[in-house]
């Protein structure tokens, strides 16, 4: 049976400024190694963005959301499916936010004064899901771990650009208090040798089917490792 595959953590270089390739390139990436769709989940404008502070709310949101928009326009040439979210950051806590539109966005200019429980709580309760990326992740900016099992709906146990320790405490966490799984490769290259994503049995057409995939458990993680020979190409 065919099995319909879907990365669900990326950034491109329009927006996020840790990206090193643009959101076309990167739908076309995925296109090239038999993906059926791609989230693009830029930093939000509380992270490292590319998108000036000192603009207007809604000069930010339009900026904001051109990755996407780009590679919703390059999705729609090739014939690949691109779900819009993002990454909202506080001090290193990174939290992916499925389900809600740049409407939204523009509807609530205040999202960057919210607590992090307070900004779980609106999500969650206007329809949208948060995913807590790579909880366990160590660096120098990272003041401290912040774990929130009870205002997230699932965890990214598999982090392609961490290391395992990192993802085996988060796969551990998960276990701890019931969350749901999910996997996702954090890419900001596109081409690289190890790649994670979702998969499911059937196509899916938007960014809640997407949702209700992951929180049904009708997803299933998957993990693709290349050699330095079998490294996919741009």
């Amino acid at each position: 049976m065919k099995l319909f595959k879907y990365e669900i953590h990326t950034h491109a270089s329009e927006v996020s400024k840790c990206g090193k390739i643009t959101a076309p390139e990167l739908v076309r990436f995925y296109k090239k190694i038999g993906f059926s769709g791609v989230c693009i989940t830029d930093h939000f404008l509380n992270a490292n963005t590319t998108v000036p502070k000192e603009l207007p709310w809604a000069e930010r949101v339009q900026l904001f959301c051109k990755g996407y928009e780009l590679a919703y326009a390059e999705g729609q040439r090739i014939g690949m499916e691109v779900f819009f979210g993002w990454e909202y950051s506080y001090r290193g806590t990174h939290l992916l936010t499925y389900g809600l539109d740049k409407q939204w966005l523009l509807e609530h200019p205040d999202l960057l004064t919210l607590r992090m429980d307070e900004y779980c709580d609106l999500v969650r309760d206007d329809g949208g899901i948060i995913v807590h990326a790579h909880p366990f992740r160590e660096a120098a900016f990272i003041d401290m771990i912040r774990l929130l099992p009870h205002r997230v709906d699932a965890v990214e146990v598999d982090n392609a650009s961490r290391s395992d320790f990192e993802n085996h405490l988060a796969d551990q966490y998960a276990d701890n208090y019931d969350l749901v799984k999910v996997v996702g490769t954090d890419n900001h290259v596109g081409p690289r040798k190890r790649l994670c994503g979702v998969q499911v049995k059937r196509r899916l057409r938007s960014v809640d089917d997407l949702i209700r995939a992951i929180v049904n458990g009708e997803a299933e993680n998957f993990v693709l490792q290349f050699s330095d020979e079998e490294k996919p190409k741009s």
